[in-house]
């Protein structure tokens, strides 16, 4: 987290304003009053426009994941278990990165501003990088279906983050679709149905292959954090189009 050395508690808020720079502030002077107090009374080195963007997605994602968490009225112990193994297994954060996390995470929980604020303002920040939105929109429909099924108000939440970042309803659905548990989930991860025609499945393959190359997506602001996930995503992505080739003998 290479942003992470940088921030200054008195500053963050400043650096990132809005909603999320109010839960990046209350999480960040905190976690430095703890560790190390005179972060909190010096100066240090601003951060990059590379290094904001890391930041800004850092926080976007673990300030929405809480609202989602919330959404019913109450946070369970599954749903802190899915997001403790999104941190560990998908995105293989070490313990600095996990503590920041949580951070994040504990202070958006009760925060006043919507989920729909944070969304609104990560839109602000990547509305010309789609394939960033589209990336957030994935890591919220897979924590929220990491229990085997999605809620009417985590679906109601996600569905809004896709309509506030541009999607349109087929979009979302082709999104949703991905986390199904079908016997053709090979098209469902493409976003294709069976009865695409080969030419359908390989425009698709080669339009996700292109929005999802970790490259491409960390050039625009991924934080390091995320390439794993996204080069996992990747191999999916890979391996269920070889799948359907095997399938369909294409060459």
């Amino acid at each position: 987290m290479s942003w992470f050395g940088k921030i200054v508690g008195g500053t963050i808020g400043m650096a990132l304003g809005g909603p999320l720079g109010a839960i990046a502030g209350a999480a960040f002077g905190h976690f430095f009053d703890k560790a190390n107090q005179v972060y909190l009374e010096g100066g240090g080195p601003r951060l990059s426009p590379v290094e904001g963007a890391q930041m800004t997605f850092f926080v976007a994602t673990f300030s929405m994941l809480a609202k989602i968490a919330r959404a019913d009225g109450r946070v369970t112990r599954d749903e802190i278990a899915a997001i403790e193994k999104f941190m560990q297994e998908e995105l293989r954060l070490g313990f600095q990165s996990r503590q920041v996390a949580v951070r994040i995470f504990e202070a958006a929980l009760n925060a006043p501003d919507s989920f729909d604020d944070y969304a609104r303002q990560f839109y602000e920040a990547f509305h010309g990088n789609p394939q960033l939105l589209e990336f957030m929109l994935d890591i919220l429909m897979r924590v929220a279906m990491a229990d085997g099924r999605v809620s009417p108000e985590e679906e109601r939440l996600v569905r809004s983050a896709a309509l506030i970042f541009g999607f349109s309803e087929q979009h979302f659905d082709h999104l949703r679709s991905r986390y199904r548990s079908v016997d053709d989930s090979a098209y469902s991860i493409l976003g294709v149905g069976p009865d695409a025609s080969n030419e359908e499945v390989k425009h698709r393959y080669r339009t996700l292959v292109k929005e999802y190359h970790p490259d491409r997506i960390a050039a625009k602001g991924l934080p390091e954090e995320f390439t794993r996930f996204a080069q996992d995503k990747f191999r999916e992505i890979q391996s269920a189009y070889e799948s359907i080739k095997q399938e369909r003998n294409l060459s």
